[in-house]
């Protein structure tokens, strides 16, 4: 048995969500025609070896993109080498879009990451840069989305088709729950998923990693002009950024790592704490919804939970059909109220789709763990399930199996509703490469401050990594939000929001220990 790891995505908004349940446009906040922008940067090559040259003095062949109206946006895709500890072995491509500077004058390119591994960052940009930046950072820099390698339109891990995924997500298991021949049939599925994606990717699966990312978050900041990296990280883009400003110190601008994952945990403790998370968080949200007339359930906080408790139960032993012919199971629907966690303003959703399940009609939930998996209208609209595998599996060691016993019990005894629905057998067992990754701390010696931003009950990446994250960094400057949800940053939090644009606009390093109630 294994603890899962649960996709760490920021993009889980309320805006995100609902277009993702209502198909509304006008959720996302789009952008009005602006100035047309002024003439690139060229690229900068300090320090760069002879044998990289190549790929930092490429000419970026930046143009209109496509589904967006208007010159304020251009995308270009940049020639990455596809192992760069042997730069003559193959090349990548990396999907780019700029949206430019508000000033039409910006301090420098501020590239930015929502999560994942696997979420894009070109979606991001492209449909909501108000959600991933707010007004201060739109004026004043060019900010910049990009795939990472494995992910959306840039060289991408492909696996399953959509019919083959549908399968692998949401068919339910023939045998008992917990029981070896349960083991065995999951461990089959994930083994089939490992071979297509080995099949389907064209060899670049032992270069999915977050070492080779970072190199590549260098040759973005090189090709646009930087000397140094300005960056806004959320979740998983934190452990990318951590993981540059330990491979390029001296290259360090202005970097704010938000919702902190600590590089120095392993894969169970990972999946142990998100599991408390997420309890913890399901907890706050039974006690918002009792104080409302729409609540299905009744009672204390203890008699909610042990109610959904028993929902999640009868759901997996009698799954219910939706209207598409697809059966919500326990597994769907915790995928599902997982989804609407991530963010305070999506657990009204959460609410009508816990009501909905209690009367037996299972397609809010399925549309919510639809959202979470990247599926709509019968299709996967990114990669971000097979970037997600690729990434955990490179980057994590293999766990040695002898501590997994205490780890059942402590997820049992401080996540009991989330617990069932959590273990299974480790689909990186079966992943077809050895991971090369190491769990140890970064100190990032010589860097510039690094702002982290932790809030006190993020349930995806909870608040003591971002504690452990800024006492590992040498220049680390925690900031503190306190609230639900996941991340800080342009959430409704004046504190943080000022401490956070006042540090990336003029370089003024917020209070260590700030804390924004």
């Amino acid at each position: 048995m294994s603890i899962r790891r649960r996709l760490l995505l920021v993009t889980s908004s309320l805006a995100a969500l609902t277009l993702a349940l209502t198909g509304c446009l006008s959720a996302m906040i789009p952008d009005e025609a602006k100035p047309s922008p002024g003439p690139s940067r060229a690229p900068v090559v300090d320090g760069v070896s002879a044998e990289l040259l190549p790929f930092y003095e490429q000419a970026v062949d930046w143009q209109p993109c496509d589904g967006v109206d208007g010159g304020y946006y251009d995308c270009a895709t940049v020639t990455a080498p596809l192992n760069w500890d042997e730069p003559g072995a193959g090349e990548i491509d990396l999907a780019v879009i700029r949206r430019h500077s508000d000033s039409g004058e910006p301090i420098a390119s501020l590239l930015t990451n929502p999560g994942g591994p696997g979420a894009s960052g070109v979606a991001l940009v492209r449909d909501s840069a108000s959600f991933a930046t707010g007004e201060a950072l739109r004026q004043n820099y060019d900010v910049i989305g990009f795939d990472p390698r494995g992910v959306g339109e840039s060289t991408a891990v492909r696996c399953f088709d959509a019919a083959e995924m549908d399968a692998y997500l949401y068919d339910l298991p023939q045998n008992p729950r917990g029981s070896v021949e349960w083991e065995e049939e999951l461990t089959d599925r994930n083994a089939e998923f490992a071979e297509s994606c080995e099949a389907n990717s064209d060899g670049i699966l032992p270069y999915i990693t977050t070492i080779q990312a970072a190199h590549d978050l260098d040759l973005l900041r090189g090709v646009l002009g930087d000397h140094q990296l300005h960056y806004l990280g959320y979740s998983y883009g934190t452990f990318l950024g951590a993981t540059y400003a330990k491979l390029y110190p001296e290259r360090v601008g202005r970097l704010v790592l938000d919702g902190a994952i600590d590089p120095a945990v392993s894969g169970l403790e990972v999946g142990i704490t998100q599991a408390v998370g997420f309890e913890s968080a399901l907890r706050a949200f039974m006690a918002a919804c009792l104080e409302g007339q729409d609540c299905p359930f009744r009672g204390t906080v203890d008699d909610a939970m042990a109610d959904l408790g028993t929902l999640l139960a009868s759901v997996d032993a009698r799954p219910l059909q939706g209207a598409d012919g697809r059966q919500l199971g326990a597994d769907s629907l915790m995928t599902g109220i997982i989804a609407a966690l991530y963010a305070q303003g999506s657990w009204p959703f959460l609410i009508d789709a816990l009501a909905d399940a209690l009367e037996g009609n299972p397609d809010l939930a399925l549309q919510l763990a639809d959202f979470y998996n990247g599926r709509q209208g019968g299709v996967y609209t990114d990669n971000s399930t097979e970037a997600f595998r690729a990434y955990n599996c490179m980057d994590y060691p293999v766990s040695d199996g002898t501590e997994e016993a205490a780890a059942e019990t402590l997820l049992n005894a401080q996540a009991p509703t989330v617990a069932p629905y959590w273990s299974g057998p480790d689909s990186c067992s079966v992943w077809p490469y050895p991971p090369t990754g190491v769990r140890e701390p970064i100190a990032a010696e010589g860097a510039p401050p690094i702002v982290v931003v932790g809030s006190t009950n993020d349930p995806a990446t909870p608040y003591e990594w971002s504690v452990s994250l800024a006492n590992q960094l040498a220049s680390g400057v925690l900031v503190t939000r306190v609230g639900e949800g996941h991340t800080g940053y342009n959430k409704g939090n004046a504190c943080v929001d000022a401490a956070v644009e006042a540090y990336l606009v003029d370089g003024t390093v917020p209070e260590d220990g700030l804390r924004c109630e």
